[in-house]
């Protein structure tokens, strides 16, 4: 409807212009948005007032200039001047009647716009190092990241959806060398843990995987691993540079070949659960992206090589830099430290070339809110490459905070003390941890009340909606029951018949969910789906608690059946969006 209201307006305005009203030139971004309070319309467009200033008069008197020249429409039954210059526009009954048929006929493809209509998108989100388990922090950027990217597809975009992996650098080799640690207490070794080591029981898992596989192969003393070491943190020295030092030794001891064994076991078993949680969450990838495949293809080499090319690197007491100031950032940046090894930010200059070389429309990251940094370094390398950095959206997804008992949950990461996304997945359910996830702007923070998400009643949206849901089916059982039949045509032929304003309210409302996919594919934002979800099952709850349905009327019956099964529709193809079930009993 409201790519209806700005042609009509678009036209009125051309009238306009031709009489010299309005410039010729005078461009325009005409705004609709939805009214609300039904006594102002359906849709108000503000173009009056925008463009009265241009035109010399006042809005009201460039208002009704436009309402004279707007074409007829049988989807609006009337357009009101309200205020200082607003246009109000009454869908007609008309309008409301293609509604439901559309619904029925589209079904699950309703709302959806023609497939491949707008540019594509590579959408990179998650991509967590696979040192732990996912925790609930990574499972707001999941649930976010996975509901966008289906809203993008369902508003016209092709997505594709990728996982960049962390498989090479120090962190990993933290890891390693933890598990290698833990293995050796499991053969009986004393040994001590370090400080900045990994702490979680997982390490001990994997631990048993590498001595399952491997024996005593691996097994070195105590002393052997720990002599000459530099003082850990807890012992009065440098805790980075102690677990440094550990890691030289474990691959001096245990050589390449047993060192890439421990390495490859601990990468194979973390991605392999960070897998499983995702798949088990509803979040799939297309493409799982190896950082090591950078080295690998010299897709690395040839990032640097354009930007030495260009004349944006710079040698500096043997390091090689980036001169990332020059192009916006707040410092340039390392890509080749002293020791000749390439940087992790090298890394992510030579994954953001790929990324806009394999995707001819735009480059979607999703990151935490803590690294908002990234976003003007990535930018002035994309301006560095030659690449348009317009191409690069970033979008940042604060924390979520989780409350039991109305007290907030304590985590840290390092020390394993957090809650995982398998955890609270367990707890609450996959299908409130979705809704909870994007129920907010991902750009507020997010306290998520586990013992709300768990409830079984109407203060719970998760529950409130789908319960909308499972009594739309409630509905059609009675009808099996009753020995009765749905029909559609008596329905459509009699959808004038539903005048009560709950019924109205809600014709209105479904009318409105392809331009709310469209609206939170533009803004990237969930919420408003999700949001909107929550609106639909209100006003169906508000009808069901007032109206009959399996009445004697036929063409009264069938006509709210209709309704009833659109909403249904409506609902379910939303919460498929944001990955959320739609059960049909409760």
């Amino acid at each position: 409807m409201r790519a209806h209201i700005e042609e009509l307006i678009t036209q009125a305005l051309g009238y306009l212009k031709r009489d010299g009203v309005i410039e010729d030139d005078q461009a325009v971004d005409i705004q609709i948005e939805p009214t609300k309070d039904p006594k102002h319309g359906d849709y108000a467009c503000n173009v009056a007032m925008m463009l009265a200033k241009s035109a010399g008069m006042n809005p009201r008197e460039l208002a009704e200039k436009i309402l004279k020249r707007l074409p007829s429409s049988k989807r609006v039954r009337e357009v009101q001047i309200a205020g200082p210059g607003f246009l109000n526009f009454f869908a007609s009954g008309h309008y409301l009647k293609i509604v439901v048929r559309e619904i029925l006929a589209q079904g699950e493809h309703y709302g959806e716009a023609p497939a491949n209509s707008l540019e594509p998108i590579l959408i990179e989100f998650v991509s967590a190092n696979p040192t732990g388990p996912l925790h609930v922090g990574h499972g707001r950027g999941a649930a976010y990241g996975a509901s966008l990217a289906a809203i993008l597809q369902a508003a016209g975009h092709t997505v594709e959806k990728e996982y960049y992996v962390n498989d090479d650098g120090r962190q990993m080799d933290i890891l390693a060398v933890s598990v290698w640690l833990r293995y050796l207490e499991l053969s009986g070794e004393r040994v001590r843990f370090p400080d900045n080591a990994y702490q979680g029981d997982y390490v001990y898992e994997i631990a048993r995987e590498v001595r399952s596989r491997h024996g005593d192969d691996m097994r070195h003393t105590g002393h052997e691993v720990s002599e000459s070491l530099p003082a850990d943190g807890d012992q009065g020295g440098d805790a980075e540079a102690h677990i440094d030092a550990l890691i030289a030794r474990a691959k001096e001891l245990l050589g390449e070949t047993d060192y890439q064994a421990v390495f490859a076991i601990a990468l194979e078993a973390m991605l392999s659960d960070i897998r499983e949680d995702l798949d088990e969450f509803g979040v799939t990838f297309d493409r799982w992206y190896s950082e090591r495949s950078l080295h690998e293809s010299g897709a690395l080499d040839q990032a640097l090589a354009t930007l030495k090319e260009k004349d944006w690197l710079e040698t500096r007491n043997g390091a090689v830099w980036f001169k990332a100031s020059e192009l916006g950032d707040d410092k340039d940046r390392v890509v080749i430290r002293d020791n000749g090894r390439s940087t992790y930010f090298a890394s992510d200059v030579a994954y953001l070339l790929d990324k806009l070389d394999r995707c001819p429309g735009q480059s979607l990251y999703i990151f935490g809110a803590d690294h908002h940094g990234y976003v003007p370094r990535l930018k002035a390398a994309a301006q560095g490459l030659g690449e348009d950095p317009d191409r690069l959206d970033f979008q940042l997804v604060q924390f979520a905070v989780l409350y039991r008992d109305g007290k907030k949950i304590q985590m840290s990461t390092r020390s394993g003390q957090f809650v995982t996304l398998r955890d609270l997945r367990e707890e609450v359910g996959k299908d409130a941890a979705r809704y909870f996830y994007i129920m907010r702007s991902h750009e507020q923070h997010l306290d998520f009340d586990l013992d709300l998400a768990k409830s079984k009643a109407n203060e719970n949206p998760v529950f409130y909606i789908q319960y909308a849901h499972a009594r739309i089916q409630s509905i059609f059982n009675k009808l099996d029951e009753a020995g009765q039949r749905h029909n559609q045509a008596i329905g459509e032929a009699a959808i004038s018949q539903l005048v009560a304003e709950p019924e109205q309210a809600l014709l209105r409302a479904l009318g409105r969910y392809p331009e709310v996919i469209e609206n939170a594919a533009k803004r990237r934002a969930p919420h408003i789906l999700a949001h909107y979800l929550y609106e639909i099952a209100g006003q169906f709850h508000s009808w069901y608690n007032h109206a009959q349905f399996l009445v004697e009327d036929d063409d009264l019956r069938n006509a709210r059946l209709n309704l009833a099964q659109a909403t249904a529709h409506v609902l379910r193809n939303g919460l498929n969006l944001i990955g959320v079930s739609a059960p049909e009993s409760m």
